[in-house]
């Protein structure tokens, strides 16, 4: 039960087998921030955060509420490296087969046929994964860990990057599920949009009058130069003082909360701080790095109650614990 198509894509795919430093990935990651804000005005840090999530190999979270752009980000960014995009519309009657992709009996070769569903892309926006039920929901978590998703008992490797960008309504609350803490530690991010200041409102409506800004908008690298830019962040030094301040920061957490970051959590943190470290043009982790990334990334993870104050835990964590 191949898929023709799917093994193609692999084949073409390959591997980044070409090394190149810091500074060209640098160079690719911030090219493609400068592109997403030809249509995204405002929130440069938020941009930011995502970008150090995808050079770090990971998924981000949007929580905020409806119309701010969570959605025109995704597609921005996918469309910025020329990857290919896909969109998953969460539902409460949406099926695990809907997300991941069915077999189908094809009556002319007598065999089963693979048809892949979105979750087979290179950016793929789950749009309020919290309208789902927690079994479409799990249809996620192979997939987000290992890169693959298993139908029928046969494994199908996804595209290389994969990344899941999911948005969560936090508004209707009372019409949705809550996502499961498997899911969530799965999440190397949240991030909160928030509201356009005034002056970039107006800009925005400017962009928007007549043509949207996404149709016109192209790639600014090739995938190929955006894979080796996220092989190199991999290569980022961090060294054993950054991981002990990390471990230091993730212990805090759960010493001081019902439920505390996880070991996935600390690799995150320090996948994302070497994505960070790449787009300030460095081969090495510094503690402003861990600071920048430690709220975004470690919030989600903790529970004490209420999410404002895991936010401030995790700042406690920040003022509590010498990077030195």
């Amino acid at each position: 039960m191949t898929n023709p198509e799917t093994d193609f894509q692999e084949a073409e795919q390959g591997t980044p087998t070409e090394t190149v430093d810091v500074e060209t990935a640098s160079d690719v990651a911030t090219a493609v921030i400068e592109n997403v804000e030809e249509v995204v005005v405002g929130g440069h840090e938020q941009i930011e955060h995502v970008m150090t999530a995808l050079l770090g190999r990971g998924h981000v979270l949007l929580e905020d509420v409806p119309g701010v752009g969570k959605t025109m980000l995704a597609r921005s960014i996918a469309r910025s490296f020329d990857g290919t995009f896909k969109r998953v519309q969460f539902t409460p009657d949406l099926l695990p087969s809907d997300v991941t992709g069915v077999n189908i009996y094809n009556q002319q070769t007598q065999e089963f046929e693979f048809r892949p569903g979105p979750i087979f892309a290179n950016v793929v926006l789950g749009d309020e994964i919290n309208r789902a039920p927690p079994k479409t929901q799990s249809a996620l978590l192979e997939a987000m860990e290992e890169e693959q998703a298993t139908v029928d008992g046969e494994t199908h490797h996804l595209e290389d990057p994969f990344t899941v960008i999911a948005t969560q309504n936090t508004v209707e609350g009372d019409q949705a599920y809550e996502l499961p803490m498997a899911e969530l530690d799965r999440f190397t991010k949240t991030v909160t949009l928030g509201y356009p200041e005034p002056y970039e409102e107006v800009e925005m409506l400017d962009r928007v009058v007549g043509h949207h800004p996404i149709e016109e908008l192209t790639p600014a690298v090739t995938l190929a130069e955006f894979r080796r830019a996220r092989a190199r962040a991999a290569e980022v030094t961090v060294s054993q003082e950054i991981r002990e301040y990390a471990t230091e920061l993730a212990n805090y957490t759960r010493e001081h909360a019902s439920l505390g970051a996880s070991p996935r959590g600390t690799i995150a943190l320090l996948r994302a701080t070497q994505g960070r470290a790449l787009l300030s043009g460095r081969e090495y982790v510094i503690p402003d790095d861990v600071q920048t990334e430690a709220i975004p990334v470690l919030r989600h993870r903790v529970r004490t109650g209420r999410n404002e104050e895991s936010t401030a835990l995790v700042r406690e964590a920040l003022d509590s614990v010498d990077p030195a």
